[in-house]
């Protein structure tokens, strides 16, 4: 145990340094008059210019919770920014009123009771609306009677690690939230949300660029004025295109500084005028083959260049938003392929049966008809047997593409397996004579020549169809009445539409 403090003996720290120094300042509380004076204390730990280069707060109050001492440290963080002008002065003339409230009622507690508090973590919210993270303790102070007359407070400042763990925390929560399956928009909303809170006075924003073009979509924005995000939505790439849009165009961060004067911003300045932003800082979002799914933006309302905690946050945004999307587009792509042909990109079978049934439902719901077209091509396999199977997929593809021109967006289209189609038609007008005409127009347009490899090929096709509900209510009993039609019409003579039960056309 190290000696009483003194003006002969500096301050020699040999366990840790802030339990040392409470040790030695209780000492020096007790070291004074019977009748306790605070001014030979304060003198003393004045006299110690060392504790002024210490990093955590120390300091003195008295039983008012008014301070008698405060090093260099505690007043840097003061408005006062000295620690000689904080004496006499109480928290509610430095913090926030309901920061000091909360703090002196603390330190009441300590001085009444005796009992010190060790490793308390508190919340200082500041005037000018700054937080800081404290890890304090503070102890009561007595006198040579053992009268308690005011405390010691220690203080460190952890506001920096407690970001790096909320930091981390919120990194953490977002992969989760991927690697659970969240929808995508969901996740961009926590990110921009996360970056946000982290940040004073800044807005972000996530814009998708959209695939096999080069406009750029709206993805999150939680602050962005919604008219402004409809206005942005869909802006073309280019090499002046604001911060977003040239930061997509050139693959890498857009910092401009002052979107009033920077001429990347010629084109929509006004717009910059109108939604007060003053500078806008856009990276782009890269798959890990350097492809460009988006960008992440933040706005200011201030002419000035990103922090140093402005750009990790970028940094970490476009991280998690990259490995969002690229997730979210892969599931889209193995849905895609689970539930369509690769070769014609039209649905397979195993979405025909789950549409189909779903079409049925709501027929019987709203009392209407139902329609199901089986169609199968005549010559397809000469057509293989004699150009090959790679000008058999063209002639495929071709046909896929008619017949998916020649119905409604309410139809469906789907390739049930080799050289057979079905066409579900939706039939709010009851009007069955309606769609038999659609499809002899169909018929009519598969037959036409097609090119392939300098050849004229020609394909015809045979079909059945079938109506809900007379013909059945089942998906698949009109399937199969459908198919029993088209075999009728191969037996006709083929290249003709036959109805199920009725004649052939």
């Amino acid at each position: 145990m190290v000696g009483p403090l003194s003006h002969s003996m500096p301050l020699a720290f040999t366990s840790d340094p802030l339990d040392e120094l409470c040790t030695r300042l209780l000492r020096v509380s007790t070291e004074t008059d019977t009748d306790f004076d605070i001014t030979p204390v304060t003198r003393q730990l004045e006299a110690y210019s060392l504790l002024d280069h210490l990093p955590d707060f120390i300091y003195v109050k008295d039983r008012r919770s008014r301070f008698v001492f405060a090093n260099a440290a505690a007043g840097r963080n003061s408005r006062f920014h000295d620690g000689s002008d904080m004496i006499g002065k109480t928290d509610f003339d430095i913090l926030a009123h309901e920061t000091a409230r909360e703090l002196f009622a603390v330190e009441q507690e300590v001085m009444s009771t005796g009992i010190a508090i060790q490793g308390r973590e508190e919340r200082i919210k500041l005037p000018d609306g700054r937080v800081l993270w404290l890890t304090t303790s503070k102890m009561p102070l007595r006198d040579a009677e053992g009268q308690i007359v005011g405390l010691v407070g220690i203080s460190r400042d952890i506001t920096e690690r407690k970001r790096q763990d909320d930091r981390r925390h919120g990194h953490a929560r977002l992969l989760e939230m991927i690697a659970r399956g969240q929808p995508l928009q969901t996740v961009l909303d926590a990110l921009v949300r996360t970056v946000e809170e982290e940040l004073d006075d800044i807005t972000a924003s996530v814009l998708f660029l959209e695939e096999n073009t080069n406009r750029l979509r709206h993805g999150a924005a939680t602050r962005l004025p919604p008219a402004y995000v409809k206005l942005i939505d869909g802006l073309e790439i280019g090499p002046k295109v604001g911060s977003c849009g040239t930061a997509a165009w050139r693959r890498s961060p857009v910092f401009v500084e002052d979107v009033l004067a920077d001429p990347l911003w010629d084109d929509y300045r006004e717009l910059a005028i109108i939604f007060g932003f003053r500078s806008c800082w856009s990276t782009p979002i890269l798959a890990p083959d350097g492809r460009v799914l988006g960008t992440f933006g933040l706005y200011s309302d201030s002419p000035r260049e990103p922090t140093d905690l402005e750009l990790e946050l970028t940094a970490m945004a476009t991280d998690i938003a990259g490995i969002a999307i690229e997730r979210a587009r892969n599931e889209e792509r193995i849905q895609h392929m689970a539930h369509h042909d690769p070769l014609t990109g039209l649905p397979n079978r195993t979405l025909f049966w789950a549409q189909f049934g779903r079409t049925l439902h709501e027929a019987r719901r709203e009392n209407r008809k139902v329609t199901i077209a089986y169609i199968d091509l005549d010559n397809f396999k000469q057509i293989n047997d004699t150009l090959g199977h790679a000008a058999g997929d063209e002639v495929l593809k071709t046909l896929s593409s008619r017949m998916a021109n020649c119905i409604r967006a309410s139809d469906l289209l789907v390739r049930l397996g080799g050289d057979e189609f079905a066409i579900v038609f939706s039939n709010p007008s009851q009007d069955e004579l309606g769609v038999v005409r659609r499809l002899q127009e169909l018929r009519t347009l598969v037959s036409r020549p097609i090119v392939v490899e300098g050849r004229s090929v020609t394909a015809t096709c045979s079909m059945g169809i079938a109506f809900f509900p007379q013909d059945g209510d089942t998906p698949e009993t009109l399937l199969a009445r459908a198919d029993r039609a088209m075999y009728e019409a191969k037996d006709q003579g083929r290249d003709r539409l036959r109805v199920s039960g009725g004649e052939g056309i």
